[in-house]
């Protein structure tokens, strides 16, 4: 009903629904201060309601603030398997995934991306714009498009950077959510691709800021193999043959290019074969149209 009606008989608008974010928030508990500011902004939040758990990854949670729930998983699962053993803990029609070392900066943040989706039905992802809090210049890589421009300007993506992200709860179960075989690197392109292969469209949102610290994905020992392998995931799992063969070769010539030491193109060729040899989880082949509605979002999933 639209209406409610008082005992007089006079007819009330009835009061506007408050949309509903579950949270999830990744952790290792490694960065208790991170976390901490993670969640002082998560409960910050005004105008909107937020069911928010805590997902230790190989971690028993402790220590969390009263109105945020904790689920220790026994052992690491990866990150984004362990993004997914956390939705079925928090309830809302829109879902929302922070990493432990990233912040909402004002209070409005989720309010803004909830009267996005409430605008357009069309919208099935959004990546808000990353800065860094401490004023470092924003790398490349947190802006996904091929030509970067100035990151301020919203536009369709066809990859996300994956710290903070917001979604519908539809959208992410019809896309069976994040890749949980990847473990770590590209679950933010395999996710995109489904998005769109759903018919909703992912959207980078200048307007609206999440902070992280600028770091180093080399950081991480086994970036460099699993960066490789997951590519050829990405095409096993998601890609008709041809275009994902024309990625694998695009993405390889990239890689090597950039390559700089004879140890990282040795972890780059183990990951390109395990790649071709392990078991990469179940495929589901985006339909050529979606191959055409990315092309026109501006990046053809080859490159």
């Amino acid at each position: 009903m639209d209406e409610a009606v008082d005992p007089t008989g006079t007819a009330e608008a009835a009061p506007p629904q408050v949309a509903r974010f579950g949270v999830v928030v990744l952790t290792q508990g490694k960065r208790p201060d991170d976390l901490h500011r993670a969640l002082e902004s998560l409960l910050a939040q005004r105008g909107v309601e937020i069911d928010a758990v805590v997902v230790g990854n190989g971690w028993e949670p402790t220590g969390l603030p009263p109105g945020v729930r904790g689920l220790g998983l026994p052992e690491n699962l990866g990150i984004p398997a362990g993004r997914n053993a956390g939705v079925p803990h928090v309830r809302g029609e829109l879902l929302f995934f922070l990493d432990d070392d990233a912040s909402l900066p004002t209070p409005d943040t989720l309010a803004r991306l909830a009267a996005k989706f409430a605008a357009d039905s069309s919208l099935g992802l959004i990546q808000p714009r990353v800065e860094a809090a401490d004023g470092t210049p924003a790398p490349r890589r947190w802006t996904p498009r091929l030509r970067v421009g100035d990151p301020a300007r919203s536009s369709d993506v066809v990859a996300v950077w994956e710290g903070g992200v917001a979604m519908r709860r539809s959208v992410f179960d019809a896309t069976d959510g994040w890749p949980g075989e990847f473990w770590y690197a590209h679950e933010g392109i395999e996710l995109a691709w489904r998005v769109w292969d759903a018919g909703y469209r992912v959207f980078y949102d200048g307007d609206i800021v999440v902070n992280h610290p600028v770091i180093a994905p080399t950081r991480h020992g086994e970036y460099y193999r699993l960066s490789a392998r997951n590519r050829v995931w990405l095409a096993r799992r998601n890609l008709p043959f041809p275009v994902g063969v024309l990625y694998v070769s695009v993405w390889a010539l990239i890689t090597a290019v950039r390559l700089r030491k004879r140890a990282d193109a040795r972890e780059v060729a183990k990951g390109y074969w395990e790649g071709v040899r392990d078991e990469a989880g179940g495929r589901r082949r985006i339909s050529w149209r979606t191959v055409w509605r990315m092309t026109r979002a501006g990046r053809p999933p080859v490159i």
